[in-house]
């Protein structure tokens, strides 16, 4: 947890020099792969994370002259800085008591750690930004963080009443701010920062909502510090996070969810770049490996890969034209990004083809993983047509899949017709284990296989089964029912 002292003692101290200290990070990741999040910011950062009983997020410690590394994640859907943690949180039985005690939380709070993180974290994405060739946004002054806080606390001080009865003052001083450097930070008082409270609830034991929350607990907050509220262009989001007895209060450092960071041409079933970057690190690419995705889509899972194991070559295909064009539109963009960027290695190990699915265009047992996002029969595809699909691709996936070392890490929805096909390749294919995540809503399973030993030819899965209408509609319908 972060420990710090009063807020005008850190202010004070803040303003001659800021000493590197220790914080606590949140972040949220896709749902069942916690593990492998927490593999990457051992691996990346040194730390030791911590997991959440709130599925879907992680937690772990940093110095503050690291903070840029947290960027660095690949894995991680969203980040924010914790305030505080409370692990057994006792609520209250009725509504109103159970807001009042949220409402008195807020002005006990040790809020000044925290937010000087969000200002380093700000300097952070402009370094980031300008280094991308991206327009980024003027931030506002250091002083809207710490001078609200200060005055706050000091309740003598008769300007942050006249700011908020009317805005022309506010405006004027923070015009005369910054003419007169003598006097900014003493007498007149900065624009006040805008924000909002974001309250993610779980658990049927609470008495209030999630509306309820933010909003109680927020007018508390915009009473202390004499923000603004703003649903929409806020500078500051605070979080407070209610998993039935476990309480976090944090405040964001990612405007947007990261999951969008190499996707512009999405299509209708486009995977998120963290789940897909999750599922990579399952298979292990090695160098010089042959990674193909054989149903890419929008080229998530490929295009992740091959800007982090650029030691690896990976091969996209689809049968869709559409789905070619915006694969390689987003290739397009990210070697453009890179070329703006002053990249001296623009160049991805990146290539696209239009293809059948169960004929590849390719020589047996050249290829060393596949991975790929399967039909599952909800927006793309249908689950009947996945009986006949699934045990086909799976057939030509063991052709291409060099034996004994090949691996297939394979995500679908549609687990009953997926668990089946398997049971008939057994000569070909072993699952190693089975991560069960949340896609768009969807309990789906990430399953990873092992290639046999034994060569394509040579097994009695090789051979196409004639197809058993009466088994097939059967498991239709049960899937119906």
């Amino acid at each position: 947890l972060i420990i710090c002292n009063r807020p005008e003692m850190s202010v004070r101290e803040g303003e001659e020099a800021v000493q590197p200290f220790v914080v606590t990070i949140g972040a949220t990741v896709p749902t069942g792969f916690e593990h492998t999040a927490a593999e990457e910011v051992n691996e990346k950062i040194g730390a030791s994370a911590r997991i959440s009983k709130d599925r879907g997020r992680i937690y772990f410690e940093i110095r503050t002259d690291n903070l840029f590394k947290v960027h660095h994640l690949k894995s991680v859907d969203n980040l924010f800085v914790v305030v505080q943690q409370y692990d057994h949180y006792q609520f209250k039985d009725t509504k109103e008591e159970a807001l009042l005690d949220l409402q008195q939380l807020a002005p006990m709070l040790p809020w000044v750690s925290a937010l000087e993180v969000w200002k380093m974290n700000n300097s952070v994405k402009k370094k980031r930004g300008r280094r991308r060739g991206a327009v980024v946004p003027k931030p506002k002054p250091i002083g809207d963080v710490t001078e609200p806080k200060k005055l706050q606390i000091k309740p003598g001080a008769p300007q942050v009443e006249e700011n908020q009865e009317g805005g022309s003052p506010g405006q004027e001083n923070s015009h005369e701010a910054g003419l007169d450097p003598e006097v900014e930070g003493q007498e007149m008082e900065p624009q006040p920062l805008k924000f909002r409270v974001t309250c993610s609830r779980a658990g049927d034991k609470h008495s209030f909502t999630s509306n309820d929350a933010a909003r109680d607990f927020g007018g508390a907050v915009q009473e202390f510090f004499q923000w603004k509220a703003d649903m929409t262009k806020f500078d500051v989001e605070v979080l407070l996070n209610i998993h039935n007895n476990e309480v976090v209060v944090g405040i964001a450092l990612t405007e947007e969810s990261l999951h969008r960071r190499n996707i512009t041409h999405f299509g209708p079933t486009t995977l998120r770049s963290t789940l897909a970057y999750g599922m990579l690190r399952l298979c292990k690419p090695q160098i010089s490996d042959v990674v193909v995705d054989p149903m890419c889509g929008s080229g998530a899972i490929p295009l992740e890969g091959a800007i982090e194991w650029s030691h690896s070559f990976f091969l996209s295909g689809d049968n869709n034209d559409m789905a070619i064009s915006r694969t390689v539109n987003n290739i397009s963009h990210i070697l453009k990004r890179r070329q703006d960027g002053g990249s001296t290695c623009p160049g991805l190990p990146i290539d696209t083809a239009q293809w059948d699915l169960c004929h590849l265009p390719m020589r047996s047992s050249s290829v060393d993983i596949i991975i790929t996002d399967m039909p599952f029969g909800k927006r793309m595809g249908s689950k009947k047509k996945n009986w006949d699909l699934y045990p086909s691709c799976l057939r030509e996936m063991a052709r291409v899949c060099r034996p004994g070392t090949g691996r297939a890490v394979l995500l679908t929805q549609d687990k009953k017709c997926f668990t089946k096909a398997l049971a008939r390749m057994g000569g070909l294919w072993r699952k190693s284990h089975t991560v069960w995540v949340n896609v768009g809503g969807l309990h789906a399973g990430v399953f990873v296989l092992r290639r046999t030993g034994a060569f394509f030819g040579t097994t009695p899965e090789d051979v196409c089964e004639p197809k058993k209408v009466p088994e097939s509609q059967e498991e239709d319908m049960e899937e119906k029912d």
